[in-house]
């Protein structure tokens, strides 16, 4: 399958709807799905249709994708098995933003025998940063380190725990408990999640960094015997990761993770002034000389599609926006399972939506 000239986004809350806005600024004809928008009708009109399906219901689902060439799911992780299923029986694209390890374990084996492109892990981090990190990694003759930053905080932060849940609560507890992959000296390790905490500077602004899940996708298996060190860390501000720990594991709601997201959420609800930071710095050697690369931005809300997004949405929904256009433009492969590692730098940012990530940074 090559044709790529519709699209159908499922979960349209913030990033699903800014990313079903800018994929219908890009041409697309786009539809969305979403049982609680669909029936409000006081809702301003969108320039897509928004319909009712049930994600969950096989029947349903199939006849909402069938009359599209892809989809974007923007559900949580734990739903995003059954949507890829949906959509290799159709032979349609799939794209997702799950950091879930095991969903894309399963989706990459739906990949071996896919009609179009499998393309999950399409958001931040697992995602852009990835993209970035490659970029920085074909630089070297010999890489010898990959450092990998990401943090999507308040800008004006308050409380102890100083932070808000602009992301998925779902999301951030499995990233918070599940083991981290890295590679320590040219060995594949599981790590635990919440642990190596250092310092970073982004922006003039002090940022403590320590391990989570899922934020390196696939690049353990890339760059195996090729890097030396490779390791993914969420940034937070100083003091959020001990209070973490003592949350999760001396309350015991590591085994409540349902509860622990929504006390985490009722307590530490969305804000609209967000900072998404990001780090990605790179170590090998050019012409024998040991050289040093590093990406360091700090994105603020921007107006685009003519609406205000927060940080976190723009540029999780931007960057799989970006990728859906390089798979129609011919830029990606057309079918089979896709890494961000694998995905051009500057063809990414020669997008039209790829173009946001050179504007609105510090």
């Amino acid at each position: 399958m090559t044709t790529l000239d519709s699209v159908a986004v499922l979960g349209l809350g913030k990033v699903g709807m800014l990313a079903a806005r800018l994929l219908a600024d890009a041409g697309f004809q786009v539809t969305g799905h979403d049982m609680r928008l669909a029936a409000t009708s006081h809702r301003k009109p969108e320039v897509f249709e928004i319909r009712s399906t049930d994600v969950t219901d096989v029947a349903d689902l199939t006849t909402a994708l069938s009359g599209s060439d892809a989809v974007l799911s923007c559900l949580p992780y734990s739903l995003n098995i059954g949507v890829a299923d949906v959509a290799h029986g159709l032979g349609i694209h799939y794209f997702d933003l799950t950091e879930d390890v095991p969903t894309t374990h399963h989706i990459r084996e739906l990949a071996a025998t896919s009609d179009g492109v499998m393309a999950p892990q399409c958001g931040l981090a697992p995602g852009f940063v990835g993209i970035v990190a490659a970029a920085q990694a074909a630089s070297f003759d010999r890489c010898r380190s990959i450092r990998m930053r990401v943090g999507a905080l308040p800008e004006h932060p308050t409380g102890l725990l100083a932070y808000a849940f602009n992301w998925s609560p779902e999301g951030v507890v499995n990233e918070y408990l599940n083991d981290c992959e890295v590679i320590e000296e040219g060995v594949h390790k599981w790590v635990s999640p919440m642990e190596w905490k250092e310092n970073i500077y982004v922006a003039g602004t002090r940022l403590e960094a320590f391990t989570t899940s899922g934020g390196l996708g696939t690049m353990c298996e890339t760059y195996l015997d090729r890097v030396e060190n490779l390791d993914y860390k969420t940034m937070r501000y100083p003091g959020h990761m001990d209070l973490m720990n003592f949350f999760f594991h001396e309350l015991l709601l590591r085994d409540r993770r349902e509860l622990a997201g929504e006390i985490l959420t009722n307590a530490k609800h969305p804000v609209d002034e967000d900072a998404v930071y990001i780090h990605v710095s790179s170590e090998g050697w050019i012409d024998d000389q040991l050289k040093r690369l590093e990406y360091v931005r700090k994105f603020r809300p921007v107006d685009v599609a003519g609406h205000r997004a927060t940080a976190i949405a723009w540029t999780t929904a931007g960057s799989v926006s970006a990728v859906i256009e390089m798979v129609r433009a011919g830029s990606l492969a057309p079918t089979g399972f896709i890494k961000q590692e694998e995905i051009p730098f500057d063809a990414f940012l020669a997008t039209p939506t790829g173009q946001l990530f050179s504007k609105g940074t510090d």
